[in-house]
C-alpha cells in the first residue's frame, strides 16, 4: 500500500497538527505492509530526519508556505505528485486542507471545528473558509478521521456527514517519554534554565486569545494569590499567536506580574521534564478537538485541572478537576484546593497515571492504517 501524508501546514513543529503528524510518521514508518511518501517544505525537511531512512520524503518549495498558497498547493500540485507517484491513497491531516479531488482514495483528519464554537477564533476569512467551504471539502473525501467522538459529533451537525461514517481515532502519547521519573532533578533543571523556584502551576498552549483562555486565568490566578497568600508561580508554556498581547498586557497588569511567567515556546523535547517539575497542569481552554497536554502532565504523574469544554471532558474524564473555563471564582477555587487538600492531589495523580494509558499512538496508527485500507 503506497500511501502519501502531506505535511506542509505544520507550522515549524510547533502546533498540534505537527505533534500528530510527528507522533503518526514515527509509528507508519514501521510498517510493512505501508509504503510511506512524506510532503514536507524544503526548509522544514531537518524536523523530519528521523523518517528520511524509512520512507520517501518529498521537499515542497517554500513559496508554498504561507496558508493562502498552501491551500491552493494542496488544490493543484498535490493531486499532480499523488497521479505522478502513483499513489493509492492520499492523507491530508488538516481540515483546511482537504483536497477537492484526488486521482486516488483521500483520508481527511479532522481535530475539531472550532470556528464553530469559539467567536472571534479567527479572522474573517479564515472563519469563511472553516464553516463553509472545508464543509465541501470534507464531503468528497473517501474516508475521515476524527480524533474525538466530540468532533465526531460536531462534523455530523455542522456538515452533514454521519457519524457512522467518521472513524474515530484518539490521539496516542509516547509512553517512553511521557512517565513519572525524578521529579526532584527536574525542579532543579528549570530553577537554572527558566528561573523558577518556587512551586508553580503551568499551563502549556500557543499564546492564543480569547480561545485559549489565557486571561481568565490571570484572572484567577490574581484571586487565589490576594486569597491565599501563596508563593506558587504560574508559568505559561508556548509562542505568542493570534490575540498574544492581550495576554502580555493582563499579566504585565497584574498586582502578581512577578509570579508569573512566560517560557516561550517549549521544544518536545523539553516537554516531559516541565510537566514532572509543575506541581499542577491548568488547562482552561475554550474549546478543544481533543487536548494532549493534559494527557501527556497525567502521564508524567502530575495532577491536572481542566476545562470540561469540547473533547476535554471526554479526553480527562474523571482523572482531572475539572472547572467551567468561563467561571474566574471556580478556576481560583480549583487551584485553591489542589494547593491546600494534598488528599486531592494525589488522587488526581493516581486517577491521571491510569487515565493516560487509554491513549497510545501505536494504536492511533494501526487505527489510521486501517482507515487507508478501507479507502482503497
Amino acid at each position: 500500500m503506497k500511501a502519501g501524508l502531506t505535511a506542509t501546514m505544520i507550522q515549524g513543529g510547533r502546533s498540534g497538527v505537527a505533534q500528530y503528524v510527528f507522533s503518526l510518521v514515527r509509528e507508519l514508518i514501521q510498517r510493512r505492509d505501508l509504503e510511506l511518501k512524506l510532503f514536507a517544505l524544503e526548509d522544514e525537511l531537518p524536523l523530519f530526519d528521523f523518517a528520511k531512512d524509512a520512507c520517501e520524503i518529498v521537499p515542497v518549495p517554500r513559496a508554498a508556505a504561507p496558508p493562502v498558497k498552501n491551500i491552493l498547493w494542496h488544490q493543484l500540485e498535490l493531486p499532480k505528485l499523488a497521479r505522478r507517484m502513483k499513489l493509492d491513497v492520499l492523507h491530508v491531516p488538516s481540515y483546511r486542507r482537504l483536497v477537492h479531488h484526488a486521482p486516488c482514495p483521500t483520508v481527511g483528519t479532522i481535530h475539531d471545528l472550532a470556528p464553530f464554537h469559539v467567536r472571534g477564533k479567527y479572522d474573517v476569512a479564515r472563519m469563511f473558509y472553516g464553516r463553509v467551504v472545508v464543509k465541501q471539502l470534507a464531503r468528497r473525501q473517501k474516508e475521515l478521521i476524527a480524533v474525538s467522538h466530540c468532533t465526531a459529533r460536531d462534523i455530523e451537525r455542522f456538515f452533514g456527514i454521519p457519524q457512522a461514517e467518521i472513524e474515530v481515532v484518539h490521539n496516542g502519547i509516547d509512553h517512553d517519554r511521557f512517565q513519572p521519573g525524578d521529579a526532584d532533578a527536574d525542579r532543579a533543571w528549570i530553577a537554572e534554565k527558566h528561573g523558577i523556584e518556587a512551586p508553580f502551576f503551568l499551563y502549556i498552549s500557543r499564546l492564543e486569545h480569547p480561545a485559549k483562555n489565557h486571561v481568565r486565568l490571570i484572572e484567577a490566578f490574581n484571586q487565589f494569590k490576594q486569597q491565599t497568600g501563596s508563593d506558587w508561580q504560574l508559568a505559561l508554556g508556548g509562542g505568542d499567536w493570534h490575540g498574544a498581547e492581550f495576554i502580555h498586557a493582563a499579566a504585565k497588569a497584574s498586582p502578581f506580574s512577578g509570579d508569573i511567567r512566560f517560557l516561550g515556546f517549549v521544544p518536545d523535547a523539553d516537554l516531559p521534564a516541565i510537566y514532572r517539575a509543575a506541581r499542577g497542569m491548568v488547562y482552561p481552554s475554550l474549546f478543544e478537538g481533543f487536548g494532549l497536554p493534559p494527557v501527556e502532565a497525567m502521564a508524567c504523574g502530575t495532577p491536572v485541572i481542566s476545562s470540561s469544554r469540547g473533547a476535554l471532558e471526554e479526553v480527562v474524564a474523571d482523572a482531572a478537576l475539572c472547572i467551567d473555563p468561563e467561571d474566574v471564582a471556580d478556576m481560583a477555587q480549583a487551584l485553591t484546593d489542589l494547593v491546600t487538600t494534598p488528599e486531592m492531589a494525589a488522587s488526581l495523580r493516581e486517577r491521571g497515571l491510569a487515565n493516560a494509558k487509554r491513549f497510545d499512538w501505536a494504536i492511533a496508527a494501526e487505527k489510521v492504517a486501517a482507515t487507508y485500507a478501507r479507502a482503497i
